[in-house]
Formats: C-alpha cells, structure tokens, sequence
C-alpha cells in the first residue's frame, strides 16, 4: 500500500518509524518531511495545510491512503478534500477536528454528551475574561481558543499575569477560562473510525519548560509510557482505560456521529486524576507530541491495519491493540529560547555516528525522531523550537533513562536545552525535581 504521511516533526517521523518497523512492504512518501525523515523515506515538497494540493497529489500519485499528523491540516478540511476523492484518510474532517480547533466547541460538545470536565466561561471581552478569573480563582487557566501550538495555554497564581495573556489572545479571538484542576494528568490516545473505538496505551508529558515542572508551557518536553502508578489507583491499566471509553470517548465520539460530524482518526484525551474522579482538560484531533515518540514504539499490533481500519469504518473488527513489557521514555531537545523566539540555524553535531540521520543510533534500545531539522550536504542544522526527541526502550525506566540521557550527552546544539527529570517519578532512585523527594526502590 502506497502511503502518504503528512507533517514534519517528530511526531510523525515516530507514525513513520512504527510504520517501517511492520517490515509489510509499503511504499511511504511524507510530506514535507524533515532531515531524519528525509533519510528514512522519500519526502514530497508539498503544502500539507492545502486540501486541494494534497487531494492532487494524492490522485497524481497514487496514493491509497493518507495519515495526517499534525493539527493544522486537520483544521484546514484536509481530510475532506481526500474523502471527496475517494481516498481512505486517517484524521476527522474540518467540522470534527473543531474538538481541537476551538475549545468553546469542544467544551459544547463534552457538555452535551455529559463528559466529566472543569467549569469553563467563553470571554470574547477583557471585562468577561476578569469576572470569570476573579470568579474561579487561583491558580488561573487561560486558555487561547484556538490554534496556538502549544503556547496558548496559561496557569498562574499572578492575577496581572492572566489578564495580560487573556488581553494578548482577545486580539486574535475569544478565551476560556476554566476552573482549576488538581491531580495527575495523563495522555490516552483513542483510535476511532466513527462509531468505535480502540485505545492505546496511556501515557504522561511534561509541558513545563523546565525541571520541577517549572517555567514557561511548552509543546512537551518528554514523557514516559506505560504509567505504573495506574494500578495503584484502578487496580489495572485496563479498568482505567475502560472508564475513560465508557464516561469520555464513546460519548463524545457518539455525539459528534449525531450531529452528522463523524470523529475519524485519533482522539487524544488530555485528562486529570482529580479527588473527584477522571476530568478531561482537553481534546486534541490527532497524535500527540511527545507521547506519540513513547506509545507506538511500545505497540505490538501493526500499525498500518489499526489505522486503515479506523478510516475505513472497520475498527470494530480488530481486536485491542497489544504492547510490549518494555517501558519508553523520551526527552526533547529544544533550541535557545523556546519556547519564546527561538534561535535557528544553528548546526546539530553528534549524529554522525549514529547512521546518516541519526535515526539509528546504535544504541540499544535508542532512537532519535527529528523534529525542526534540515540538512544543507553534509551540515545538519536546527530549524525551529523543539528540535530532537531522544527515544529510548527497556526493561524498566532506569534503563531506559539511563539510555536516553546517555545519548543526548553526545548531541550538541549551541545554547539548546532539556529537561533532566523526565520519568524521575516513576525511576527507583532517582530524585523527582517535581517534589525533591527520591524515588524509594
């Protein structure tokens, strides 16, 4: 099968890599690509955002099936173009990729299918968004309605703060500000051809910039997959899958289908283990990143079927996917100044020994997804903010951090930076920056 995958960032060159693992003999084209997909895989100098570019593509090229990674071609009615020709495509159409691309409508249709979320008021003025911050009180969420790669978010106990951020995004639209939740979050990604769904396994990121889940949102730092302390709290990874279907992703998928807008492709789940139970704080329309990088190198289940199954309305008869014992952590590299202005063009080192991209490593158990990267000849340079994502698998998290940061170490990029705590909370040993304490053995 001829399969065109659409985006350039670590995300998918992880879709790219579980695909290429499946050793099934299909054809891959992405587009556009970056320096490690381009290595991997013939890439297509293609608007991916553009529905009636891709759809030409698709047809002149003969494509039998499209991924869309990232949200933005989603949001831009991608995936209708495609359908309108015939061709099966993984990701929701314009109306149901709405999920991710407003949060007003997202938090309308979690309210009518009775999803357990926060309490959430729609300002479109700067007097509506203080009534309601003064309302729920601190610390304060501000959220950007729409599209906003990851830095339209906002928690802070600074009032001023919160006001300022709801002021920057008035001017490009309308603002949620929602009611503050406490507790563990965790990323479940669902798999969903319509009318069912299968999930994968669940996962956590660190949004902060910094160690200690301190500094600026990002759009992840790294994460971790599987989350062991799920059992402690459900008994099993699986009760707690379960509730997250039957409470919130069958519901909401269930009520998108009966409002004619049917929910193909990925449903992410950003949830929160509160006292009072499971609350969604957010869907996104597709895979995340980086908990993408850390759940399908654990999937055991080819890829390709699950996901040609979801867009073309036969999910239901493949059984839940399987993953392996191995545990994955990954830890993202990102440049100066990100996740503000960050500083580009400045040269990577440290990969060539690692195969032509860097994608090898080999290290076992090690892999390195680019995300911002181009290569001019030999010189492999860094082309925005988030710029690598060290991937590394094991037989527990020491190994598996222990692999990871052993990599990075000899990966250099003037003035980049890392967090050195990713899945600190869950490696015996370790101290946790996020509470100083040491992980007990």
């Amino acid at each position: 099968m001829k399969i065109l995958v659409l985006g350039s960032g670590a995300r998918e060159h992880a879709i790219i890599t579980a695909l290429l693992r499946e050793d099934a003999g299909h054809e891959i084209v992405a587009a556009p690509g970056n320096a490690g997909i381009a290595a991997d895989v013939p890439t297509a100098q293609l608007d991916a955002n553009d529905p009636q570019a891709v759809a030409n593509y698709a047809i002149s090229e003969d494509v039998q099936f499209v991924v869309i990674g990232p949200e933005a071609p989603l949001v831009a009615g991608v995936a209708d173009a495609l359908r309108t020709r015939g061709i099966p495509v993984f990701g929701p159409g314009k109306e149901a990729a709405a999920l991710e691309g407003s949060k007003t409508f997202a938090k309308r249709i979690m309210d009518a299918a009775g999803v357990p979320t926060g309490r959430a008021l729609n300002a479109s003025t700067l007097a509506e968004a203080e009534a309601a911050l003064v309302e729920y009180g601190t610390p304060y969420v501000v959220k950007a309605d729409g599209l906003a790669a990851g830095k339209g978010v906002l928690v802070t106990s600074d009032l001023a703060e919160a006001t300022a951020h709801a002021a920057h995004w008035l001017e490009h639209g309308e603002v949620l500000i929602e009611e503050f939740l406490d507790g563990e979050e965790v990323s479940l990604f669902l798999l969903s051809d319509g009318h069912s769904v299968a999930p994968l396994s669940p996962a956590q990121d660190y949004k902060r910039l910094l160690d200690g889940d301190q500094g600026p949102n990002t759009g992840g730092m790294g994460a971790y997959s599987p989350l062991p302390w799920l059992a402690d709290r459900f008994g099993s990874e699986k009760v707690f899958v379960d509730e997250v279907i039957d409470t919130i992703a069958l519901p909401t998928v269930r009520r998108l289908a009966a409002e004619g807008t049917p929910f193909i492709g990925l449903l992410y789940c950003g949830l929160i283990l509160t006292s009072k139970g499971i609350r969604v704080i957010e869907f996104n329309a597709r895979f995340g990143d980086p908990e993408t990088q850390v759940v399908l190198p654990r999937l055991v289940t080819p890829l390709s079927g699950l996901l040609f199954a979801a867009a073309t309305g036969t999910l239901g008869d493949h059984e839940r996917p399987r993953f392996s014992d191995e545990v994955a952590v990954t830890v993202v590299l990102a440049s100066e100044n990100y996740p503000g202005s960050p500083v580009t063009g400045r040269i990577i080192t440290g990969l060539d020994a690692f195969g032509p991209n860097g994608g090898g490593t080999g290290v076992d158990g090690v892999s390195v997804m680019h995300a911002a990267t181009d290569r001019d000849g030999d010189v492999l340079r860094a082309t925005g903010g988030r710029v690598l994502s060290v991937v590394a698998t094991g037989p527990d998290f020491g190994v598996a951090r222990d692999r990871a940061y052993g990599v990075l170490e000899g990966i250099h990029l003037e003035g980049s930076q890392h967090r050195s705590d990713i899945a600190a909370k869950v490696t015996p040993g370790v101290s946790d920056a996020s509470t100083g304490a040491e992980v007990g053995a």
